[in-house]
């Protein structure tokens, strides 16, 4: 087995976070290049050579594979390069990759000889691809002002083109851009002259439409071109190392220092600024939305839509960031606790106008990623829980910051505790969507359900084998519980289902698997293998994630690849999608098993199961929900399997016509549903322990209520009401399913709630 031995005797210790995530000139090789002039417009950072063979190296020595980077792994760093950037295969030319084959065998010599990266490679195909866009965008402005825009032909464009060949020439070139501008100018128009009326659909183009469409096309290739075009060296060597990475596998990562950062935003649910969701418009960052309780917000100076002009800080002069990449002017409004900001504000009411805000920097906890609660109460009196867990999130210290402990456990935990205060009968927790995240908080997140025992194995590269138990023999939850997944489940949300049902202790519901994500990841920074070439090259080298390890159930079988399959499957969309999942994605490692571990299965599910199953079967036979469901299901299969979409305005017209009345008929059905008499109360980490709860949201089929300061229950006035949400026809056939549960635990007497 290859080891990189000499070039690890040199290095400290690896330094890695403390949580498991499921300075050189450049040397040149002897390795030829095209005859063609590659000078690129950007050159690497003086530091970038040496991170990169660093990276190189660190995935050779840690990756679970212990593959060398070899010319196998070469062709696949260099596809997935050329992928990342024209994923659409469009624009790069077949001429383009030929002149550069002679890099996609020798990417492993150009990385890895003489301590560092030669990353030619790495800018030029960036050059070149920068040049194609450069082009793409010019001719888009030709048609523009030459095109007559009739769709009334049949024909049909690609619309995945991930699998399709690269242009043969810069004729094929032209005929796929027209091609794609043609369907996005009839999206266009479509949009502006089909609305809604009095419960009709009108078909009319506005009169000023006609010059609005091709000023907002050239908007946004305008927009497209910067954003392409504009790339520092960071970013290059950022898309670059990640198609290193991701020739290993999909999971393993080069974040750049800001990307660390965020990656590090999205475990804590918290993050240092000034408490505003901004995006890009037309060049100007423009604030979304501001944070309640957030410096931005507090200062009522800053509103939605204004757009930010400059950023200041501290007593600096202000750095101007009309046109300016987005996240770079997050990474400048970002900063630590306590310091202070400085806005140049264009007001959304008068954008000639201009006003400085001075802001101090403060914590932002992102609430809304938080898990949440609902209690369920049925008109006889009985309730459920129901808890969402959007992600396994905790406390996670990349570039510093003094963050506030975050933990999913302690979350659920005080969630539960309110939940059986209020007396359910039974739970369900949704990790539907949830993609991971802490493999510690998932353990402890299952030990809430169990009273101790393994949880889940993790097999290193050399075989062995460790066994995660839950050490706590407290069991917090003992009563009926289902776990609702779906195909967007994956890592810790997938081990916490796999465990619950390898014990038998919950009923697990939902798509036909879930995402098949069963590796480990950790983080190393690269910063103590990395040192500054020059006084001017970056203080943080970023953070390298890597593979480390595989899942295995406590059962034996991996959740790599093929996920957990649910005890009961529902009907879903997703169930036929060839675009989700693990297998969808490129270089994933495969399933396999290992012995299973040794743990006392409580078997509370299997009694029941097919009396659950036989009672779910019949009654999704005639909801309505679920023949709209299956409805969609047909039309999505179609579609999948035509691959093509016609630009011709009557057909798509058409289209448009039957989806608009399909669903109108759909909400005119479901407006007519007599009211359920279901109270749901809405319950959140910050109010689980007040004396009572002041808002619930429900979808439009039950009563709304909410707690007064008392206690009590009352009915919500209209003005209280949120939003309805959409209907969620396999959360109200899980309820069903739980109820089903409950009622025959109870009959059998092998399991009472608490």
């Amino acid at each position: 087995m290859y080891r990189v031995k000499s070039f690890y005797a040199v290095l400290p210790a690896l330094a890695v976070v403390l949580a498991v995530w499921v300075g050189c000139e450049t040397s040149r090789s002897d390795v030829a290049t095209p005859a063609t002039s590659l000078a690129t417009r950007l050159k690497p950072g003086p530091n970038d050579a040496r991170i990169a063979h660093v990276t190189a190296r660190l995935l050779e020595e840690y990756h679970y594979s212990q593959h060398p980077l070899d010319t196998e792994l070469s062709k696949r760093f260099f596809d997935g390069y050329i992928d990342s950037l024209d994923p659409r295969h469009e624009n790069f030319l077949q001429s383009d990759l030929a002149e550069f084959d002679i890099y996609r065998t020798n990417l492993d010599k150009l990385t890895l000889e003489r301590g560092a990266a030669d990353l030619t490679p790495a800018f030029a195909v960036y050059d070149r691809f920068a040049k194609r866009i450069q082009q793409h965008a010019d001719y888009v402005n030709e048609l523009l002002k030459h095109e007559k825009f009739k769709f009334t032909t049949d024909e049909k464009i690609l619309v995945d083109r991930r699998h399709a060949p690269f242009p043969k020439d810069m004729d094929e070139a032209h005929a796929l851009w027209t091609q794609r501008f043609r369907y996005e100018y009839l999206q266009e128009k479509l949009s502006r002259e089909i609305s809604e009326t009095n419960g009709a659909l009108v078909v009319k183009l506005p009169a000023d439409a006609a010059k609005e469409i091709p000023a907002e096309l050239a908007r946004h290739y305008r927009w497209n071109l910067r954003m392409t075009t504009n790339w520092d060296s960071d970013g290059v060597l950022q898309a670059y190392l990640n198609g290193l990475a991701h020739a290993y596998d999909p999971h393993s990562d080069y974040f750049s220092s800001p990307h660390a950062k965020d990656f590090a935003i999205s475990m804590n649910l918290s993050l240092f600024g000034i408490g505003a969701q901004l995006s890009e418009d037309d060049g100007y960052c423009t604030i979304r939305s501001l944070v309640a309780g957030g410096p931005a917000a507090k200062s009522k100076k800053v509103n939605e839509k204004d757009r930010i002009i400059a950023v200041a800080q501290g007593d600096k002069p202000p750095v101007d960031v009309v046109d300016m990449e987005l996240e770079k002017v997050v990474q400048q409004i970002r900063g630590p606790k306590g310091t202070e900001v400085r806005l140049t504000i264009s007001p959304a009411e008068e954008r000639t106008a201009r006003r400085v805000v001075t802001l101090i920097r403060d914590e932002i906890k992102l609430e809304d990623s938080e898990a949440k609660a609902k209690l369920i109460e049925a008109p006889d009196g009985k309730r459920i829980g129901i808890i969402d867990l959007p992600s396994f999130y905790a406390t996670v210290n990349i570039g510093g910051g003094d963050t506030t402990p975050k933990s999913t456990t302690e979350d659920v935990a005080k969630l539960i505790t309110r939940l059986k205060k209020e007396k359910i009968s039974g739970l369900i927790v949704d990790l539907r969507s949830n993609p991971g995240g802490s493999l510690e908080e998932a353990i402890k997140f299952t030990g809430l359900f169990i009273k101790d025992g393994p949880v889940v194995q993790a097999r290193n590269p050399d075989g062995q084998v460790q066994v995660d138990s839950d050490p706590d023999p407290t069991e917090l939850y003992d009563g009926p519980l289902v776990v609702m997944v779906n195909r967007f489940s994956a890592s810790a949300s997938e081990i916490a289902a796999a465990a619950l049902q390898d014990y038998g202790r919950a009923l697990v519901v939902g798509d036909i698997s879930t995402h098949g994500k069963g590796t480990v990841q950790n983080l190393n920074p690269l910063k103590p293998f990395v040192w500054s070439a020059d006084k001017n090259a970056s203080n943080d080298p970023g953070t390298i994630k890597i593979t480390i390890r595989k899942f295995y159930r406590v059962s034996g079988a991996s959740t790599q690849l093929k996920g957990v399959v649910p005890d009961l499957v529902l009907p879903d969309v997703y169930n036929y999608s060839t675009q989700v999942g693990e297998t969808a994605l490129e270089n994933p490692l495969p399933w396999d098993t290992i012995q299973p571990a040794s743990y006392d299965k409580l078997n509370l599910v299997q009694p029941f199961l097919a009396q659950l199953k036989a009672s779910s079967d019949e009654r999704i036979a005639t909801n309505q929900d679920f023949i709209y469901v299956k409805q969609d299901i047909e039309q999505f299969q179609k579609a999948q399997a035509d691959k093509s979409v016609a630009i011709n305005e009557r057909e798509a017209l058409k289209e448009r016509e039957r989806n608009f009345t399909q669903n109108h008929a759909r909400e005119s059905e479901r407006a007519a549903r007599k009211a359920d008499g279901v109270k749901v109360y809405e319950i959140t980490v910050k109010n689980s322990e007040l004396p009572g709860l002041t808002e619930a949201s429900v979808s439009t089929n039950t009563v709304t209520t909410t707690f007064n300061a008392t206690n009590t229950l009352k009915t919500a006035s209209a003005a209280e009401k949120k939003s309805a949400p959409a209907f969620d026809p396999m959360l109200d056939e899980t309820e069903r399913i739980l109820k089903d549960y409950i009622y025959l635990e109870q009959k059998s007497g092998i399991l009472m709630a608490n």
